[in-house]
C-alpha cells in the first residue's frame, strides 16, 4: 500500500523525542518497538561500534492522525553525520476537531516555543505553529467550524 511519512533525524536524542511523540499522539512504536545500531550484525570492514553508539536509535516508527507515519533515527557525528535544523520543513496536522487541535498544540509546544498562537485565520480555519522542544516545527490547521 502506498503511503508518506515524515522522517526526522536527531543527533542522539530519538528515543526521548519519540517518547514524547508518544505520549502526545499514543498508540504504539511500529513492530517489536525502536531497532538499535547494536542489532545491525557486523560486517567486514566496517569499523567497531562504541557501546554508546550501540544503543541509539537506527528506527523507529509511530502511527500518527490516522495513517500518517513519523519516523525517526539518530545522526550522530560519530557515525560521520552532520546534522543541521533549519526553517525549511514543518510537519503539518490537521486533527477533525478544535479540541483535538488545541490538545496536540498544547501538548506539542510545551517546553518548546509557539511561533502563533492558535486562532481563526482569513481563510476560515483555526491555524497556529510551534517549535517543540527538540526543534522540530509544527503547522496545525482544523477546517471544523
Amino acid at each position: 500500500m502506498a503511503a508518506v511519512s515524515t522522517y526526522l533525524n536527531f543527533s542522539r536524542n530519538t528515543e526521548e523525542a519519540f517518547n514524547f511523540y508518544k505520549s502526545i499522539f499514543g498508540g504504539e512504536f511500529f513492530g517489536d518497538g525502536p531497532m538499535r545500531f547494536g542489532d545491525i550484525p557486523p560486517q567486514e570492514g566496517m569499523p567497531p561500534m562504541s557501546e554508546e553508539d550501540k544503543n541509539l536509535i537506527m528506527h523507529i516508527e509511530l502511527k500518527i492522525l490516522g495513517c500518517h507515519n513519523l519516523m525517526g533515527t539518530d545522526a550522530p557525528e560519530s557515525m560521520g553525520f552532520q546534522l543541521n535544523f533549519g526553517n525549511n520543513a514543518y510537519i503539518n496536522l490537521q486533527p477533525d476537531t478544535r479540541v483535538e487541535t488545541k490538545r496536540l498544540f498544547d501538548g506539542l509546544s510545551k517546553g518548546g516555543e509557539v511561533t502563533q498562537e492558535l486562532q481563526e485565520m482569513f481563510w476560515g480555519d483555526y491555524y497556529g505553529s510551534c517549535i517543540d522542544q527538540f526543534g522540530v516545527q509544527w503547522m496545525f490547521n482544523c477546517g471544523e467550524k
